[in-house]
C-alpha cells in the first residue's frame, strides 16, 4: 500500500518537479521533504496543504490516495517578481496566492495586447488596492 510520502513522490515526479524547486516554494528543507518521500518523517498538516498547492495535487489524495482526479490541476507557479513583493510586504504563502488569483482573474477579463508583466511595485500596487476595497 502506497504511504503519504510515496504519492508525493509519484505526484511530485509525475509534473516533473524537483525535490529543490518544491522545497523552495513549499518552504520546507529538501531533507525534510526527502524525509517525508521515504517515511522517515511525519509533515504537518501546514507544510502538506503548502505541498500540496505548489504540485496541484489536494492533500486527500496525498493522504488517502482517493481524489485521483485533483491530480490534474496546474501546479501554482509564483512569478518572481510577486515572491519578491510578497516577501516585501510579509504575506503568507495563502495570501500570495490568493493576490496571484486575483491578478488572473482580472488579467482574463483583459485583451492580450494590453497585458504587461507586473513588476514588484506593480504587485504591492495590486495588493494595497485589493485591501482598501477589501479591508
Amino acid at each position: 500500500m502506497a504511504s503519504t510520502g510515496d504519492r508525493l513522490r509519484e505526484v511530485r515526479e509525475k509534473r516533473k518537479i524537483t525535490q529543490d524547486h518544491l522545497a523552495t516554494a513549499a518552504g520546507i528543507s529538501k531533507s525534510f521533504l526527502s524525509e517525508i518521500e521515504n517515511d522517515k518523517r511525519n509533515v504537518s498538516s501546514q507544510a502538506l496543504l503548502r505541498i500540496a498547492n505548489v504540485l496541484g495535487a489536494s492533500v486527500d489524495y496525498l493522504l488517502t490516495g482517493e481524489s485521483k482526479e485533483s491530480t490534474t490541476k496546474e501546479p501554482v507557479v509564483i512569478p518572481p517578481e510577486l515572491s519578491r513583493a510578497a516577501e516585501e510586504l510579509q504575506l503568507s504563502f495563502k495570501d500570495t496566492v490568493e493576490l496571484l488569483e486575483a491578478h488572473r482573474s482580472v488579467v482574463a477579463r483583459r485583451s492580450t495586447k494590453s497585458i504587461k508583466s507586473f513588476t514588484v511595485d506593480d504587485w504591492k500596487e495590486l495588493y494595497k488596492a485589493i485591501k482598501k476595497v477589501f479591508g
